[in-house]
């Protein structure tokens, strides 16, 4: 497996398998209009770093947003010591390989490299198998950091805070 910097030309498959993913956790149902972010893979490159696993195939398997500070557009979090993950998201059929962990692993030794205290994310509770991985991983949950969104109207929404220190 490759972990690199999602090249152009894979920006729109990847914003395709990050919706793909996302509705996969929901059961397959449509995501509304938040599905216009997942989708604007080439949104988060311009702001943040898209790191994405391809197969031995050279077949793209998902991607992920590393946060590298505080101050970038997709940061969801304000600590000047922390980095972020952002929109981890593995091909429904391709989850379980270790795709989601390999792209974490990148994420956090990035933050390591540029001098990061802390990798900060956020999950739901329909994501059962990527909380336990990050729990593996060592991250713990910081209720405290926690964010509540309510999308179109709808009921809120938590976003569980996990913070891994470095």
């Amino acid at each position: 497996m490759e972990i690199r910097v999602v090249q152009p030309e894979e920006l729109e498959a990847l914003g395709r398998i990050t919706v793909e993913a996302y509705r996969h956790l929901n059961g397959g149902a449509p995501l509304g209009p938040y599905e216009d972010q997942l989708r604007a893979a080439a949104g988060r490159a311009a702001d943040s770093i898209v790191l994405v696993a391809l197969d031995d195939a050279g077949d793209l398997l998902g991607g992920v947003t590393y946060v590298p500070d505080a101050d970038r557009a997709m940061s969801e979090f304000t600590d000047p010591q922390a980095a972020g993950i952002r929109m981890l998201a593995v091909r429904p059929d391709r989850q379980g390989a270790g795709a989601g962990r390999a792209l974490t692993e990148a994420c956090v030794a990035r933050a390591r490299a540029d001098g990061r205290r802390r990798v900060v994310l956020h999950s739901t509770t329909m994501m059962t198998v990527a909380r336990r991985m990050y729990g593996r991983m060592g991250f713990v949950e910081a209720p405290e950091l926690d964010l509540w969104v309510t999308p179109d109207g709808d009921d809120p929404l938590r976003l569980i805070a996990f913070v891994l220190a470095l």
